[in-house]
């Protein structure tokens, strides 16, 4: 039972994170130099410091059998739906899969860096800013097309075809995502999206990438051992919903800590909501 967004996943001897992926983004600094936001009463906002990324001078190679512990876990979950089973899976993808949370964080740089560029340009659009002439997110050319239509162009501004899974998968992603929006605000203007709802949107998006990423490693076992295919859809949807969910705490707790999303500062704060989900995740696997 097999799909077009599955593969045998990722093999071992190669690097944890492919030369393609970037750098993880900078910490943001404020524009004015170093002042920090204010809160509406005009009092300095103190905002928790985003702990650094570690770097390490060379990337992990992947061992033999990466992806085993999560793929057995995960085949379980296929048969008895038991959420102790998926969790334990995706615990296993990010502990021995994927090297743990750190380098974790590191193989999903590129989503945290086109999570920026997506609240970016759905901010500029929002304000009337939106790129010039010939671009796909030339107001001229968007006026009247069809929600389907702007969300394409997005798609194509924010993350343009390099052959790459990746970025596949990030493009499949904010299509998922804006569409996502939609179900829940039908009434959504895409082209005057609120601050709130571009939130939506940026969580949806990390959500959903890093789903995808997981199941074209580990998604044939969920495929291979559940007893129908309607079950398999099911699972896979339970894990994709599952990973939107914790991503979406993570981006609470860090707002409840004092943390704003703002255009300068998404992609910094999307790779500590990746980095704080997969500790989360990883410790599954103890």
């Amino acid at each position: 039972m097999g799909t077009s967004q599955s593969s045998p996943g990722a093999p071992g001897g190669v690097p944890m994170v492919p030369p393609w992926v970037p750098d993880p983004p900078p910490p943001a600094t404020p524009p004015d130099g170093g002042q920090p936001d204010a809160a509406p009463d005009g009092q300095p906002v103190v905002v928790p410091p985003l702990p650094a990324m570690p770097l390490s001078p060379s990337i992990p190679i992947a061992p033999a059998g990466r992806f085993g512990p999560a793929r057995t876990s995960l085949g379980q979950f296929a048969g008895s739906g038991a959420t102790g089973d998926m969790r334990r899976g995706i615990g296993h993808y990010v502990r021995k899969g994927l090297g743990g949370s750190n380098t974790a964080t590191r193989r999903f740089s590129g989503t945290a860096r086109t999570a920026g560029t997506l609240y970016g340009a759905l901010s500029a659009v929002s304000s009337g800013q939106a790129t010039g002439t010939g671009s796909p997110l030339d107001p001229s050319l968007l006026a009247g097309r069809s929600a389907g239509e702007i969300i394409d162009a997005v798609v194509e501004a924010v993350r343009p075809v390099d052959g790459t899974q990746d970025g596949e998968s990030s493009r499949n992603a904010i299509h998922g995502a804006l569409s996502d929006l939609l179900a829940q605000f039908p009434d959504a203007d895409l082209l005057n999206l609120t601050d709130d709802q571009r939130t939506i949107v940026v969580e949806g998006f990390i959500g959903l990438d890093i789903f995808h990423r997981v199941q074209l490693d580990v998604g044939m076992a969920v495929q291979d051992k559940a007893p129908t295919y309607t079950v398999a859809l099911s699972r896979l949807r339970e894990i994709k919903n599952y990973i939107k969910q914790a991503i979406s705490a993570q981006f609470r707790r860090l707002r409840a800590a004092g943390q704003t999303l703002t255009a300068r500062r998404v992609s910094e704060i999307a790779r500590q909501t990746i980095q704080e989900t997969f500790i989360v995740f990883e410790g599954y696997a103890e």
